[in-house]
């Protein structure tokens, strides 16, 4: 989830893997830009014939009666924007911090000096930073075993995507410079540590919830810890390395975004912006013209040293097991088994971790694809029916897919822990979506028995051929590419409606969306109905700088479907904003928002979805947020007309254009409120609750990201001192939010 927006929020030393690595052209559908409708307002009247067609496909709602819950209300005010550095909460709500970066997951580890003096070793037993993703798994109330009901004490499994870098290490140590070549083997163990996943466990004895440091299930998971290689790509040559010559281990989970949870209780953390991390050589070396354009897709081109140098310790790599050398994937020995040209490939994987079995290696997923994985949420799992997963990658001009197991659900294996992850998450069908532009569209299985896959693909300038299903899946872009799915804007998370099956992709941002000379060869990324905007932000952002969220219906309300109908549900956009071609959801100062990105559904109110933002469109005028949703459902609007009236936008030359689309009901007060404004220079990310609805948990993360390095010695001069305040360097956290007196959050 690292910025791409550049006007008050600079990428981070990773942020360059959202950056489009995409080169196929695939344009989608740019006949839409010759389409040219009545205005809004007619359409949504009456849509003629443009919108038999998007009408037309599987609309039946989910059982019998109504697909909505009308029963919940919104009950709050709505939070101003603003940019305190304080956690902006309705009147009525509380929250404390729960679980800061460096805090002990142990009572023999020592409270956090948060002066960058904390060794690397210790960090195996402290919270990691960058919290993301994250899911509460109830514990009973003797706390030795799975009781998911349970509200008051469970196991929290979250994420910990990257670092900033500066409020890791002393002073002195930031004062001398991080660069990526002839690092402190001591600083990168320490980074490396930071890294990962947590699962700590928490109670409520006291009217408060506290992490349980004496509870046996609490573990830290590194970008160091061994990690399974499962499904089909289990064994295959393109993941063998020194460290495993058979392919089926790696050391490491990396860059740990969203998540997603199953039905037999255990945790998924998805790895997204992995690429950046390792070095890479120039053009002439890796071994074959085949494996340079692999690399190029995830990592673009050119060489480097990694964002962290991470495979350069100061004297080499002396720790005689590689802890260095892993990150460089230069060919360096005769074969992949003499060196780590292929660790890359053991990286982008949705990874199964129990949090109930603190000792089981975690396993890397392959069979649901390698990309940029922004989370992995499921569709509700029905008994006799495959289990579905629905995954966005994150970064711009890239795809949106699912997954679907062979395996049908079968609810004994409700306790089956990662044995039902064999089962169900090593052997399916992964699929790519491509959105048609009358409302409809298509999944894409991506399969070696493909035509088009099994013919290879032509990118940059070389005619790619697929070996075998584990090519497809360890390249899944370049398989996606040559089906002809469709470029989104930085799909990122997904949801599924509890009640009404829909499924919601948050699209972030995309600067490059509508610009000339952006891509090689002329494959500028032209506007289609599923992005169709290209406006300016009145600040010199041009793109879609606001993003926006989409919605797909499966045919007959079946998740394992092969076609969809879509509309997108709400657009980003700043108050005050053109109302007819840029603001089209028409948003107030209640509810205006920039950039988003986290998007998750209560299970205790399942009609509530929750949205949050990381954005640098907007953050001169507010922090970033998180907003509450009762989002209606597919069809609830109808088609629309965009007028683009601007001569850099390649189609036809002209320099204005219609782009036809199909929007969601416009939002209200009623149906769309801001919740919370976080701290300055945060983002807000990661959320889940109790069972019963009375407590969620909120990710804080990256507060004052914009300090820089110089002012490391000057708290005066950070841009954010949460939560401690004073002159604490800032800390990513956990909050846990309440509601005075009790009662569900957001009532």
């Amino acid at each position: 989830m690292t910025h791409t927006l550049t006007k008050h929020h600079p990428d981070s030393p990773n942020g360059e893997d959202d950056i489009s690595k995409n080169e196929s052209g695939n344009r989608g559908f740019e006949s839409v830009l010759d389409a040219r409708l009545a205005r809004r307002s007619v359409l949504k009247g009456g849509f003629g014939l443009a919108a038999t067609g998007f009408m037309g496909v599987g609309l039946s709602a989910c059982g019998g009666g109504s697909d909505t819950d009308n029963s919940f209300r919104l009950g709050f005010t709505a939070v101003a924007k603003n940019l305190n550095d304080v956690v902006t909460l309705p009147a009525g709500y509380t929250y404390s911090a729960l679980y800061r970066v460096g805090d002990p997951i142990n009572a023999a580890t020592a409270a956090y000096a948060n002066d960058g003096s904390d060794t690397a070793a210790s960090f195996e037993f402290r919270a990691g930073d960058h919290h993301d993703g994250m899911a509460y798994f109830g514990l009973n109330a003797a706390g030795t075993a799975k009781s998911l009901s349970n509200s008051s004490r469970g196991l929290l499994a979250m994420n910990h995507e990257n670092i900033t870098q500066i409020f890791l290490h002393t002073s002195a140590e930031v004062g001398a410079g991080f660069p990526t070549t002839a690092r402190v083997a001591a600083q990168i163990d320490k980074e490396v540590n930071v890294h990962g996943v947590s699962v700590v466990e928490v109670q409520n004895s006291t009217g408060t919830f506290a992490v349980n440091k004496a509870s046996t299930f609490n573990r830290r998971i590194t970008a160091a810890t061994e990690m399974d290689l499962n499904g089909p790509v289990r064994g295959a040559a393109l993941v063998q390395t020194k460290y495993s010559t058979t392919g089926v281990k790696t050391r490491g989970t990396l860059n740990n975004c969203a998540n997603g949870v199953t039905p037999w209780g255990t945790y998924i953390t998805c790895e997204e912006n992995w690429a950046g991390y390792f070095k890479r050589p120039a053009s002439a070396n890796p071994a074959t013209s085949k494996e340079q354009v692999a690399q190029n897709r995830y990592m673009g081109t050119g060489a480097s040293n990694g964002s962290y140098g991470w495979a350069n310790p100061s004297g080499g790599d002396v720790s005689g097991t590689d802890l260095y050398n892993r990150w460089n994937i230069t060919v360096t020995g005769a074969a992949a088994t003499d060196d780590f040209r292929n660790a890359a490939n053991t990286f982008g994987w949705n990874v199964e971790v129990d949090p109930f079995s603190p000792a089981a290696i975690p396993r890397k997923r392959t069979a649901m694809g390698r990309f940029g994985h922004e989370g992995a949420m499921p569709a509700k799992a029905v008994a006799g029916k495959p289990i579905v997963y629905y995954m966005g990658d994150d970064s711009r001009g890239e795809y949106i897919y699912k997954y679907v197991s062979t395996a049908n659900w079968d609810a004994a294996d409700a306790n089956g822990g990662l044995s039902a992850g064999d089962k169900y998450l090593d052997s399916g069908k992964l699929y790519v979506a491509k959105f048609n532009d009358n409302g409809t569209g298509q999944w894409i299985e991506l399969n070696i028995t493909h035509p088009t896959i099994a013919a290879g693909y032509t990118a940059y300038g070389y005619a790619y051929t697929f070996a075998d299903q584990a090519d497809v899946l360890v390249n899944c872009r370049l398989a996606a590419d040559a089906v002809g799915a469709t470029p989104m804007d930085r799909p990122e998370w997904t949801g599924v409606h509890p009640v009404t099956g829909d499924v919601y992709v948050t699209l972030t941002n995309n600067t490059d969306r509508g610009k000339t000379g952006s891509f090689t060869s002329g494959k500028a990324r032209g506007l289609d109905a599923a992005n169709p905007r290209y406006y300016d932000d009145g600040e010199g952002i041009k793109g879609n700088a606001n993003g926006h969220i989409i919605r797909m219906k499966e045919t007959g309300s079946d998740p394992a479907a092969l076609s969809f109908n879509w509309d997108i549900y709400l657009f980003g956009a700043e108050v005050g904003l053109d109302t007819t071609n840029i603001n089209i959801s028409g948003l107030t100062a209640d509810n205006d928002f920039s950039s988003p990105d986290g998007l998750w559904f209560s299970q205790a109110v399942p009609s509530l979805m929750w949205i949050q933002t990381d954005d640098g469109a907007y953050t001169d005028v507010t922090n970033c947020m998180m907003l509450a949703a009762l989002p209606g459902k597919h069809g609830d609007g109808g088609a629309t007309a965009i007028n683009v009236a601007n001569t850099a936008v390649p189609s036809n030359g002209a320099a204005n254009q219609t782009v036809a689309t199909y929007a969601g009901k416009d939002a209200s007060a009623a149906t769309l409120r801001r919740f919370l404004v976080g701290p300055k220079g945060c983002e807000i990310t990661g959320i889940t609750e109790t069972p019963d609805g009375k407590a969620i948990f909120i990710n804080i993360q990256h507060p004052g990201e914009d300090t820089l390095a110089a002012n490391i010695a000057t708290p005066a001069s950070y841009q954010s001192t949460w939560p401690e305040g004073g002159t604490a360097r800032p800390r990513s956290s956990t909050i846990v939010i309440t509601k005075t007196g009790g009662g569900l959050i957001g009532s």
